[in-house]
């Protein structure tokens, strides 16, 4: 698969980074709240955010290339992991006005030749159905991204209809069949994993629409919650999860949503949008963030269940794969009659192998 914006790092700090932009914009206006003028000096990232903040309550498409190009002065997209929220944001706007959206690309194409990777990534996710149309417009009015272009016109760069909303994780036989080579070259997906820049990115798309798809995104997350088996995959099972409850807290439209929502849900998926819900109707936000972060801190501790699962076998004297049975699943010659119940030396070296 091709990850978004996977990357390895501080995933306790991860977890809860997208928290620290929320927390600059969550504070969600409400329908009919005052919405400074597009043509206001939006000269300082506080009064920008306020901006996209009161955009919601009623919408003015026509100051976003003002918000944009203010934003590309403060240096805003220098990083590219932490302006989700503004991708998300313009994808928004664009996507909901789609006869306005070559003119308001147009009007932000002034900025940095360096920042106008934002413009073509939230061309891609806006979900307009012309936006391969706009981007081969303006293609040749952003040159030193041409290349980014031809991947999303190429379909080698996913949109956010091609989400995986499960963290890829390769088990014992993909392990084996890679290391041996076995299978050939096989195509892979092109999807976004999991990860808490998209929540950004979602996010950024609802402050920009209200609208029930971001959202319906994000719930779709949450039993990665869950997972026992990836601190990528719980972290951002944890950060939808919070964020859920903690703008539910505020935005009452947001909280009738989820409810709404909740109701055809999967199993998986309603229970832990109920204990959204539920935290939200009862504030009860920071239990639910200790509660994230320690069991983020005891999967790092501990390593993923399933390995855990393996060493129990291991403990208690149970049976275990050796090698040459595993090569043998992978490459379908079972029947061979390799003997695959062994223990010691043997399960202790495939164990560490499995682990890596």
């Amino acid at each position: 698969m091709v990850a978004g914006h996977s990357r390895a790092g501080d995933w306790r700090h991860s977890a809860f980074r997208v928290l620290a932009v929320l927390a600059l914009v969550s504070g969600f206006a409400a329908p009919g709240a005052a919405v400074p003028r597009p043509n206001a000096a939006l000269n300082s990232t506080d009064a920008m955010l306020r901006w996209i903040n009161a955009y919601r309550g009623k919408p003015a498409p026509d100051g976003l290339p003002l918000l944009v190009r203010g934003l590309s002065d403060l240096q805003a997209f220098k990083d590219a992991e932490t302006c989700g929220a503004y991708i998300g944001f313009i994808a928004g706007v664009l996507g909901a006005n789609p006869d306005r959206a070559e003119t308001l690309v147009g009007r932000m194409l002034s900025i940095a030749p360096a920042d106008q990777w934002v413009l073509v990534r939230a061309i891609a996710y806006s979900g307009l159905p012309n936006w391969k149309v706009l981007l081969v417009k303006f293609a040749d009015r952003m040159p030193t991204r041409r290349a980014m272009i031809d991947k999303y016109l190429g379909g080698k760069l996913p949109t956010l209809d091609q989400i995986a909303y499960q963290i890829s994780k390769p088990g014992m036989l993909d392990k084996i069949k890679e290391t041996l080579k076995i299978g050939g070259d096989r195509k892979k997906d092109v999807e976004i994993e999991p990860n808490p820049e998209l929540i950004d990115v979602l996010w950024g798309y609802y402050l920009a629409t209200g609208a029930y798809q971001p959202i319906g995104r994000i719930i779709k997350l949450l039993p990665l919650a869950n997972d026992r088996d990836s601190v990528e995959g719980l972290t951002t099972g944890s950060a939808a999860k919070f964020t859920l409850a903690s703008n539910a807290v505020r935005d009452l439209h947001l909280l009738a949503m989820l409810k709404r929502a909740v109701k055809s849900q999967p199993e998986d998926v309603a229970k832990v949008l109920n204990d959204v819900i539920d935290t939200a109707e009862s504030v009860d936000t920071v239990r639910m963030r200790k509660e994230s972060l320690a069991a983020i801190e005891e999967l790092k501790q501990k390593g993923p269940n399933s390995k855990r699962d393996l060493s129990g076998l291991g403990q208690i004297g149970q049976g275990a794969l050796s090698m040459g049975c595993v090569v043998a699943a992978a490459t379908g010659q079972l029947e061979l009659g390799i003997p695959c119940v062994i223990g010691g030396a043997a399960y202790s070296a495939g164990l560490q192998y499995i682990s890596h």
